[in-house]
């Protein structure tokens, strides 16, 4: 199997970024409560873009059998809007993308007149209390090999172990880290390690949802989680796992995109875009009045997708002014209809996309596997959304939260066995 591994890593090798920074950071001076000490562990898995039917579609057998011993949902339904830090974001904070701040992998912030990109580490753009800031609040430590967020000091507090995002270290490196982290003495070893992989997104935009080479990522993801949980059984710890995912993808013809509305006067108005799904609009300084008349003359001309005042977007969204907690959102949003896709500055439309409504496309669900010892076996529950995923993990490993979240405990409760 480890021979499969390394074959399938040097197809997906990346040309990493140079002088990629690969080091571990790690703060030296925390330890684990006695209390925390005897809590349970919880490896959190994200695959991203592995659609909802990824695993039996394509066979991925290990995975498949993992799920069957556990518990498997019929899908795990994206925040609106499918999009990858978003979800990623949403996942651990229990909060919607509006009410964290995550709005889009690139949104502007009329506050401080920037525009957020994935690379930005500044707490300002950050809602909410992480999964891992929560752990260390009350003295259980954590690792992140990747996550979204899970490099920013978010109420002054990182992980106690943690990588900045680079694609440089071997899938083989990881998984030792992940083993060497469990075999730390109790008072340092971390009972909250998220890990993430973003193979099955990459190919799956460049070549489609149903390509030879999407299908190869899915396997290679399937291998290496197995490889994964055959290190963690070295530990002779007792770990639950969850393998999950922020959306899925689609193929979409990539002939004929939406072009940006000539209506948009950049003059007056910022436009930024998230995969091309959505556009969000905002009046620049001095220019609000400028919003009413914009928002009436593209809904004469729009074709081919939606137009909404931030007033009026669709409840069921979560995504209007009234949920638009850090002021993220734009004044005017475009969402175009399935399959169509905006151009706006992009070349090249890849044929693989995410993004929609995954309420009106299934292709955007994702996946939600479960197995380990807190976790009931043999267990198929229905369809539920992705804010759920937080209380689940609080509820395993003990975790107290006063803040405010959109998630509840109804899917923890149906799927957890408590600590005793």
């Amino acid at each position: 199997m480890k021979a499969i591994i390394t074959v399938v890593l040097c197809f997906f090798s990346i040309t990493a970024v140079a002088q990629a920074d690969t080091s571990q950071r790690v703060n030296p001076d925390r330890r684990n409560s006695k209390v925390q000490q005897q809590k349970p562990y919880v490896i959190l898995i994200s695959a991203d873009a592995f659609r909802y039917d990824y695993a039996k579609k394509y066979n991925a057998t290990h995975l498949l059998a993992l799920s069957e011993a556990g518990v498997s949902a019929q899908s795990l339904m994206p925040s609106f809007p499918s999009i990858t830090f978003p979800n990623h974001y949403t996942l651990v904070t229990g909060l919607y993308p509006s009410h964290h701040g995550l709005v889009s992998n690139r949104f502007y912030d009329p506050k401080q007149n920037k525009i957020y990109s994935k690379s930005n580490t500044e707490p300002i753009w950050y809602g909410g209390t992480p999964l891992w800031t929560l752990a260390e609040q009350q003295q259980m430590l954590s690792a992140c090999f990747y996550w979204a967020g899970s490099d920013v000091p978010q109420k002054g507090i990182l992980p106690t172990y943690y990588y900045p995002y680079n694609e440089k270290i071997s899938i083989h490196n990881r998984i030792q880290d992940v083993q060497n982290w469990l075999t730390l003495p109790a008072e340092k070893r971390p009972h909250l390690i998220t890990i993430y992989f973003p193979e099955v997104d990459k190919i799956g935009h460049k070549k489609g949802p149903y390509a030879p080479e999407t299908i190869k990522a899915i396997h290679f993801i399937d291998s290496v989680v197995y490889e994964l949980t055959k290190a963690v059984a070295k530990t002779g710890l007792d770990v639950n796992f969850i393998f999950l995912s922020d959306h899925g993808m689609s193929l979409i013809p990539t002939n004929n995109p939406i072009e940006t509305p000539a209506t948009i006067d950049t003059s007056k108005f910022i436009i930024t875009s998230g995969e091309g799904i959505l556009v969000n609009v905002y009046a620049k300084k001095g220019h609000e009045a400028a919003i009413s008349t914009a928002y009436q003359q593209l809904l004469k001309e729009a074709k081919d997708y939606d137009v909404y005042l931030k007033s009026n977007v669709p409840a069921s969204w979560h995504y209007g002014e009234k949920d638009d907690w850090l002021g993220h959102i734009g004044d005017i949003i475009m969402v175009p209809h399935y399959p169509h896709i905006f151009k706006l500055n992009s070349v090249y439309i890849d044929p693989g996309a995410h993004g929609y409504d995954p309420a009106k496309v299934k292709d955007m669900q994702a996946t939600f596997y479960a197995w380990g010892p807190n976790f009931k076996r043999n267990l198929k529950i229905p369809s539920f959304d992705n804010v759920n995923a937080y209380p689940i993990i609080t509820k395993i490993l003990g975790l107290k939260y006063t803040d405010k979240i959109d998630g509840t405990n109804a899917v923890a409760k149906q799927i957890v066995i408590p600590h005793q």
